[in-house]
């Protein structure tokens, strides 16, 4: 993985928020690309109940500034930066003010999920590639965590499919168990098909369930690991399908090679 560029987009990274598969994995596997050489940048989204003093977060003004259009709304993007202590990482904040000031990250204090998460879910994808492309960084692949961030695959290979930037970009979805019992916003669809993108894109998120977020994530990236060991069975079915390399499930103590052994053999050599 020696000077290979990897970008890590995950709905929650540790040590910013608790210990789950999807934080652990974002930040083990992002730590493994750093040792073995490898370059490597980690977005995730400022929710509010990220404590910005003790984590030391500072905004980027070169990098903010930017309006993002969401449902033909200007929503002001703001950048923030904070660094893992010990470990030479750099974790970018993807913020808004009202999307992700609320002291919470993806439900209410009654588990209920917030109305909103849809527009969430688009203006973390959007944010991070114009991000991405201000910093003028071309990785060679890009990993996603998290359901958040299932959009990041359809807007990059559709919306900014002829970008230079991302143009020999390989995209890995990692799917969990970590799901959810409803569905986003029905009309989901219609403000991603404000962005010009076409019905056969959205064809899953007419009913935007977990299973189908991560259906669209999974058509628009050229491999998947499976990052929990106990996924939908409906996803389990649709990934047997597929005709792209799948990675089953490595525990944390087992992923390491086999994670360098599917960048470099299944993805990096399409």
């Amino acid at each position: 993985m020696k000077d290979k560029r990897i970008l890590y987009v995950s709905s929650e990274v540790i040590p910013y928020l608790p210990e789950t598969d999807i934080s652990s994995m974002s930040f083990e596997a992002a730590r493994m690309v750093n040792g073995l050489g490898g370059q490597i940048r980690i977005f995730m989204p400022r929710y509010g109940n990220i404590n910005e003093r003790r984590h030391q977060l500072h905004e980027v003004i070169r990098l903010s500034g930017m309006n993002l259009v969401i449902d033909d709304l200007d929503m002001p993007l703001i950048i923030k930066v904070a660094s893992i202590p010990k470990e030479r990482m750099q974790v970018y904040f993807i913020d808004n003010e009202d999307y992700f000031k609320r002291k919470a990250t993806l439900t209410d204090e009654e588990g209920n999920l917030f109305p909103d998460n849809d527009e969430r879910a688009i203006f973390f994808a959007k944010g991070v590639i114009e991000t991405v492309k201000k910093l003028n960084w071309s990785p060679d692949i890009i990993h996603v965590h998290g359901w958040l961030s299932s959009l990041l695959p359809l807007y990059l290979r559709n919306y900014y499919g002829n970008e230079p930037l991302f143009s020999g970009a390989k995209i890995v979805t990692s799917v969990y168990n970590q799901s959810f019992d409803e569905s986003l916003d029905t009309n989901m669809h219609k403000k991603i098909l404000f962005d010009g993108l076409d019905n056969d894109n959205v064809k899953h998120l007419k009913k935007p369930t977990y299973v189908n977020l991560m259906k669209t994530a999974i058509d628009n990236s050229d491999a998947v690991i499976i990052g929990g060991d106990d996924i939908p069975a409906e996803l389990s079915k649709y990934l047997k399908k597929l005709e792209k390399p799948v990675l089953d499930y490595k525990t944390p103590e087992e992923f390491s090679t086999a994670y360098q052994d599917f960048y470099n053999t299944q993805v990096l050599s399409q």
